[in-house]
């Protein structure tokens, strides 16, 4: 296993792969934690998270240099996501509480209520694109819930996944282990007996292998498997505003981004308007970061090459830049045909394909004509009437004139291939418990 200097192309370190020999040993070691940290009060896992805040905090610039390093991001880009983290862990240290508190029920009993209970050892399998975020996105809720976890990585940010184990070791050694694993493997580490509960984000296919060896052992998943995000610009939109909103979304961290403006769905009234304010926008936008690997840009190049040659246009970009690193141009793409890449397939890298429709009603038809339904965003002055579109479109998350983002006081998650579950709020805390019921009657 090794990570790889996307700027560079030269390998950073290599790491050897943990054996299933020493995973056994840390599911021992989590166990034996697990069995102190879910009986700490909120107020004691409270502290832990407020102390990791701090670590993050103080050693922010370390962190996201590591993250720029292994998976090329700009570091301001690296910055904002270690402050996220640092969000997160201080939200739910204020909320957690609250969130899981006991609930009475009035029923036919003397006494009935709702205890929220943890499950155990939740396993985390996460991707490379936010290396940070994502592994906090689901630690902190399951961690607060009084679970402890087992982070399995990307094996590109290897790096990355050790230095979140030792923030975790310099807090509480108890409840988060790191491995070393290679991916096609982990069934053997989802059907070990005390791997209570498993959490994805990656690939389709990832996830239906996850969801299949969890499912095998009956075994709790939350699985967030990416999307083709629909924005739809719609006649009485702010067409400046809208075009920049999609640049900034399909261009963040290169396009690496699950919920990025990645179909923008235009009325043709406004569409001309729209597409050249788009290309400005690309045009002007700051200079791209590489992306991840190489694999991500010979995939992106396959699918941008593929849409071209089924017919689609190229009006920006379109070829992978001939230099070192893994560097890929702002690209749009219009006249998509159907079934293409552009069309149909998550392109996870900076290209926007552009499709004029003549109405909404048929912009809410192509935005629901994917297998994906992660987010999607609604650009329109009518705000009524596009609160009714947005009940309309099969999504987790629909955002009316900004771009679709994670926040730890909204739910996050998919629908259709998208996965199932929910990250973050107090949906998210509530995934990996027990909800209990407890019913107490007099004796007769």
């Amino acid at each position: 296993m090794q990570s790889i200097n996307p700027v560079t192309e030269k390998v950073i370190q290599q790491y050897q792969a943990h054996n299933l020999m020493q995973i056994t040993k840390y599911i021992a070691h989590l166990e034996a934690g697990f069995n102190i940290w879910r009986n700490t009060s909120f107020t004691g896992r409270s502290a832990v998270f407020i102390n990791i805040a701090k670590i993050l905090e103080q050693n922010k610039q370390q962190y996201a240099n590591l993250i720029t390093l292994e998976m090329g991001k700009l570091n301001v880009s690296a910055i904002a996501e270690i402050d996220k983290c640092i969000w997160c862990c201080n939200y739910y240290a204020k909320n957690a509480a609250a969130m899981l508190s006991t609930q009475t029920i009035e029923s036919n009993a003397d006494n009935s209520y709702i205890s929220f209970e943890p499950l155990g050892i939740v396993l985390g399998i996460m991707p490379w694109n936010f290396p940070f975020w994502q592994a906090f996105r689901y630690i902190v809720p399951t961690l607060m819930a009084g679970n402890v976890t087992l982070l399995k990585h990307a094996s590109n940010v290897s790096g990355c996944a050790l230095a979140i184990e030792n923030i975790f070791n310099q807090a509480n050694s108890n409840i988060l282990k790191t491995i070393l694993f290679p991916g096609r493997d982990i069934a053997e580490v989802i059907m070990h007996s005390k791997i209570a509960a498993v959490t994805l984000t990656g690939s389709v296919s990832t996830g239906k292998s996850v969801a299949a060896a969890a499912g095998a052992n009956i075994k709790k998943t939350v699985l967030e498997l990416g999307g083709n995000d629909p924005y739809l610009i719609l006649a009485d939109a702010n067409i400046k505003f809208a075009a920049k909103t999609c640049a900034t979304s399909r261009l963040n961290n290169s396009g690496q981004v699950c919920i990025a403006a990645k179909r923008c769905i235009v009325v043709a009234s406004v569409y001309e308007n729209f597409l050249q304010e788009l290309i400005s926008c690309f045009k002007n936008a700051d200079a791209l970061a590489p992306l991840a690997s190489k694999q991500i840009l010979e995939a992106v190049t396959k699918q941008v090459a593929a849409s071209i040659q089924q017919g689609a246009t190229c009006v920006l970009g379109g070829k992978s830049l001939q230099q070192t690193g893994y560097f890929y141009p702002a690209t749009i793409l219009t006249d998509i045909p159907l079934n293409s890449p552009a069309h149909s397939e998550e392109i996870f890298g900076p290209v926007a394909a552009v499709f004029k429709v003549q109405d909404t009603r048929e912009a809410i038809a192509l935005a629901n004509d994917s297998e994906f339904g992660l987010g999607a965003a609604i650009f329109s002055k009518n705000l009524q009437q596009a609160q009714i579109i947005a009940r309309e479109i099969q999504a987790g998350s629909v955002f009316i004139n900004s771009q679709v983002s994670s926040d730890p006081r909204l739910p996050f998650g998919g629908i259709k291939h998208s996965g199932y579950g929910r990250e973050l709020a107090d949906f998210g805390i509530k995934e990996f418990v027990n909800i209990k019921t407890i019913s107490t009657s007099s004796p007769k």
